[in-house]
């Protein structure tokens, strides 16, 4: 399980935590928070340094699209999706924890 503060999170500015030795990328839109897997389904690239626009983060490095709610590709080179995880949020403490999907 890995923890943060909600307030440190700046909008569509997504961040890397390490759950248990896995890399998750996490992003903010509004109220709601999101976090899937931080490595590319296409190659060995971090999401987390990517960009977000609506609810969809763009691969920096061959510009994968993957939707922030799903996991889905939206966009090629990529064709696998990418794992979600479950988020609670109480109060300020977001917790990121076990695996919500294993797509592929």
């Amino acid at each position: 399980m890995a923890e943060l503060s909600f307030a440190s999170l700046i909008e569509r500015k997504p961040v890397k935590v390490d759950l248990e030795g896995t890399p998750v990328c996490v992003t903010k839109i509004g109220e709601e928070i999101f976090a899937i897997a931080d490595t590319c389904s296409h190659s060995d690239a971090s999401l987390s340094e990517g960009d977000v626009t609506d609810f969809k983060i763009e691969c920096w490095l061959h510009g994968a699209e993957f939707d922030l709610r799903t996991g889905e590709v939206l966009t090629p080179p990529a064709s696998i999706p990418v794992e979600t995880f479950e988020v609670k949020r109480i109060d300020d403490v977001v917790t990121i924890s076990s695996r919500k999907s294993a797509k592929g």
